[in-house]
């Protein structure tokens, strides 16, 4: 069991803190980032209105995100807003094909996939959560979580592609 434990550990930490650093390029300008108001011009380009609620939304589902994954504490929540904001990268990246040479949606689909197995398998004993008698990771919490975020990213890109359209209908 400590093996399954500390791979755990080792999936939160890699995964958790990219998350970290790609959310703090959007939210501070960390590590060459765009900073909110690079990330909102790309944003807004992108399709994402408003650009600016957008960055920071997607800035702060994957610091957040990312910050709670790492931690292992409220293992789900982190989880689930990862994935979220993952789920709309790729919907972006897609046109592009699979992999990351091309710019393809690999890389976001897999901080999203791993992101959902983080939050229903949870963290593992070397977590906050384990730590706090798991009080923020419950099956309950797990479902809506999940369900919220795929609700939030259905309608994030939901209205991303009918923005797309409608420029692409008037061009």
């Amino acid at each position: 069991m400590a093996n399954n434990d500390l791979g755990l550990l080792a999936l939160r930490l890699g995964i958790g803190g990219t998350l970290v650093a790609h959310g703090a390029q959007k939210l501070f300008g960390a590590f060459g980032g765009g900073g909110i108001e690079g990330t909102a011009g790309a944003m807004h380009a992108m399709g994402f209105r408003p650009g600016k609620r957008n960055a920071v939304l997607a800035g702060l589902s994957e610091a957040g995100g990312g910050a709670l994954l790492t931690l292992g504490l409220a293992t789900p929540v982190g989880g689930a807003s990862a994935a979220a904001a993952m789920a709309a990268a790729s919907v972006v990246h897609k046109p592009n094909g699979f992999f990351v040479t091309s710019g393809g949606f690999e890389y976001p689909a897999v901080l999203g996939l791993a992101s959902v197995a983080l939050a229903i398998g949870g963290p593992g004993r070397y977590s906050l959560d384990a730590a706090t008698g798991h009080v923020f990771n419950k099956r309950w919490t797990t479902a809506l979580a999940l369900a919220a975020a795929g609700v939030g990213a259905y309608a994030t890109i939901k209205a991303r592609q009918e923005t797309v359209a409608a420029e692409a209908e008037q061009d």
